[in-house]
């Protein structure tokens, strides 16, 4: 089984319908104060696809969403977003037409909250997709845009103290990206152009610390020839820092390096610390199973102009996530997964690990640099997990992982998924609830629980 076709199969399998169901059965207890959705989007091609041209992160997007309520698992719900052009492709397949061969990507990376909506993110330029609180598609909404045409997309960041939505936009062909800042209320409130030094190179995720936005000019650059972004070992990479104020982007050249996702960044106005998932290259993003990333963390001190890379733990894991309370200021805790997507080998048969630490979720203490394994069964896919707070819990300082994390499972048993919820304190413990869903929840990308108001 080759990459090109590996990505229809096993954990990756597109699922065909639409499902709607009523009270989930639960193993275990819900927290009866946990109300609220947990949502998660993710590529899901619609009709048969060629495996020759395939690439898994082009599916339509697809989310998925549990809504918790008083104990009970109320609902699941899975959802095409439809774009415009998503729609006419399902309408075809409903009057038992073929899709079109190949559909521009919708929004199919992340969803989060902002200004009271509920928004389905792209990669690069799209428009986010707005949501109803059953997950029907509204249809396009200009978060964040611009008048360039960058918007709010795929790895925008809320922060938690001053509610801002913070986005680092690029668009192919253009020889800068932009930071944009766009208030509670949902109004862009500043612009900053980031001119970039070479190639347009794949800018996925950003770190934002408290005074700081520190953007990854990578080798994975855009190639016009191609119509996709591609190893380039002739590109000088760069960390730029750019204050949040406004200003003047200031770059550091380093050793080649791939970016993946950003756990969280924080400052004291002269150090920058991130805690980042980096792999060394060359990369093809079109067969993730062959990158083996790992969780490092850089210090860039802006004073010395130096920049120091450390190595936290070289086990293949990504989709790291923190604390929502904690983004941008010092965190102890982070969390990240082992899911078939990445560091693995693949035979006709699936994928298999080269060792036991698969399918788990993991516990970082980066004060005292230990770690703790949730681990599932071998051939139980585990994807990215969302930290939610304990809405009765002690939110003072001391208490970071005074919470849950929640993440799909698959279930190959049943056929189907799970939601599972860890406590953060208790990680290595039996899961606090299983919701066992009717369906399965194939690998996808990133998600939150979003409370209700």
């Amino acid at each position: 089984m080759d990459h090109d076709d590996r990505y229809l199969h096993g954990p990756f399998a597109p699922v065909k319908e639409e499902i709607t169901a009523y009270d989930l059965p639960v193993t275990g207890r819900l927290p009866a104060d946990l109300n609220g959705r947990y949502l998660r989007l993710g590529p899901n091609p619609l009709g048969v696809e060629d495996p020759v041209t395939h690439f898994w992160a082009f599916g339509a997007g697809m989310v998925h969403g549990v809504r918790i309520r008083d104990g009970r698992a109320e609902w699941y719900r899975n959802r095409w977003v439809r774009s415009t052009e998503v729609s006419d492709a399902l309408d075809r397949m409903r009057r038992g037409l073929q899709p079109p061969a190949f559909l521009p990507p919708s929004p199919n990376i992340h969803v989060l909250r902002h200004a009271g909506r509920t928004l389905a993110l792209s990669e690069a330029g799209g428009l986010p997709h707005e949501l109803g609180y059953e997950l029907d598609t509204i249809g396009e909404h200009p978060m964040g845009a611009t008048p360039d045409g960058s918007s709010a997309n795929a790895h925008s960041k809320v922060d938690p103290r001053t509610g801002d939505l913070h986005s680092v936009a690029y668009v192919l062909g253009r020889p800068f990206a932009q930071h944009i800042v766009t208030d509670p209320a949902g109004t862009v409130t500043r612009i900053t152009d980031i001119p970039l030094p070479g190639d347009l190179p794949f800018l996925h995720d950003f770190a934002l610390s408290e005074n700081f936005v520190v953007v990854f000019d990578i080798p994975l650059t855009f190639s016009m020839d191609a119509m996709r972004f591609r190893w380039n070992p002739a590109h000088q990479a760069h960390v730029g820092v750019l204050p949040r104020a406004g200003g003047q982007v200031r770059w550091f050249p380093v050793e080649s390096f791939y970016v993946s996702h950003i756990l969280n960044a924080y400052d004291d106005g002269s150090t920058i610390t991130v805690d980042l998932i980096v792999a060394e290259g060359p990369v093809d993003v079109a067969d993730p199973g062959g990158i083996k990333p790992r969780l490092d963390r850089w210090s860039i001190d802006l004073h010395a102009g130096r920049l120091e890379q450390r190595c936290v733990d070289d086990r293949a894991q990504d989709f790291p996530r923190v604390n929502d309370a904690y983004a941008s200021r010092p965190h102890r805790y982070g969390y990240s997964a082992v899911t078939p997507v990445y560091g693995m080998q693949f035979t006709p048969e699936g994928p298999h690990p080269d060792d036991a630490f698969t399918n788990a979720l993991v516990k970082h203490d980066l004060v005292r640099g230990t770690t703790e394994v949730h681990g599932f069964a071998r051939d139980a896919a585990v994807g990215e997990a969302a930290f939610a707070a304990d809405p009765s819990g002690d939110q003072n300082e001391d208490a970071e992982d005074a919470g849950y994390l929640m993440a799909y499972v698959a279930d190959p048993g049943r056929g189907a998924s799970d939601l599972v919820i860890l406590s953060a304190q208790d990680f290595t413990g039996p899961p606090v609830a299983r919701v066992h869903l009717p369906a399965r929840v194939p690998l996808g990308f990133h998600g939150n629980w979003i409370p209700d108001a």
